[in-house]
């Protein structure tokens, strides 16, 4: 009895394939091509533990010179949200928040899971009338800014040709947006471009592209 050895070598024009144990030979149907995969050399770039991010203390945060931005929450209603937004706060180093309408306010238990601690090294304040609120934080010279989708908009890309100032963001309700008194209130109108079906980011998303996009004005001129 033929070993299989003796059966594959029979075979015309074979083309040698190692399958696992067994080395065997079988027919080639298609010429042969050499491919050559570049060689790729990883170098180490190991992964920083919190210890290693050389974050400063809640006292040193509550101290050091804030980024012009305050943030202004519209009744927004869901607890993770808020405290998403104080999170958030805390990484772009903002002066403050301003709690309006329903927002609920900490201590709170739904709004640490998400802030993480937050709420107690970024200022908050709470104010029934978001009307109110703009009218005496306009009196004080600060610009603005509702984010919205209205009529007539600035896109935020192009918020690097704004003049300088302490600007307040305001951020609406998950399903009614800024309400329109705000809005009209405003002295921009802010919206972040989309491109899908939906044209709609949940609140704290959105939070998080806007004050990165003020905050890059600032890194920039310090720079």
């Amino acid at each position: 009895m033929e070993s299989l050895s003796a059966l594959f070598q029979s075979s015309p024009s074979p083309s040698r394939w190692n399958l696992g144990f067994l080395s065997c030979k079988i027919k080639r149907t298609q010429p042969v091509r050499k491919i050559s995969a570049p060689v790729i050399i990883h170098k180490m770039n190991k992964k920083l533990k919190l210890w290693e991010l050389d974050r400063v203390t809640q006292a040193e945060f509550k101290a050091q010179k804030k980024f012009p931005l305050i943030v202004v929450l519209d009744s927004i209603r869901s607890l993770n949200n808020i405290g998403s937004f104080f999170r958030t706060a805390d990484a772009f180093n903002i002066e403050k928040i301003y709690l309006c309408g329903i927002t609920a306010t900490p201590p709170h238990r739904e709004i640490q899971k998400t802030a993480l601690g937050s709420t107690e090294s970024v200022e908050w304040e709470h104010s029934e009338s978001i009307t109110e609120l703009i009218q005496q934080l306009k009196a004080e010279g600060k610009v603005i800014c509702s984010i919205e989708q209205t009529e007539k908009t600035t896109l935020l890309q192009d918020v690097a040709g704004m003049p300088d100032a302490t600007y307040v963001l305001i951020f609406g309700n998950e399903v009614d947006g800024v309400e329109q008194a705000a809005i009209d209130l405003s002295d921009f109108i802010l919206e972040v471009p989309q491109f899908g079906t939906k044209h709609s980011l949940n609140v704290s998303v959105c939070a998080g592209i806007v004050l990165w996009e003020f905050t890059r004005r600032w890194i920039s001129a310090s720079n």
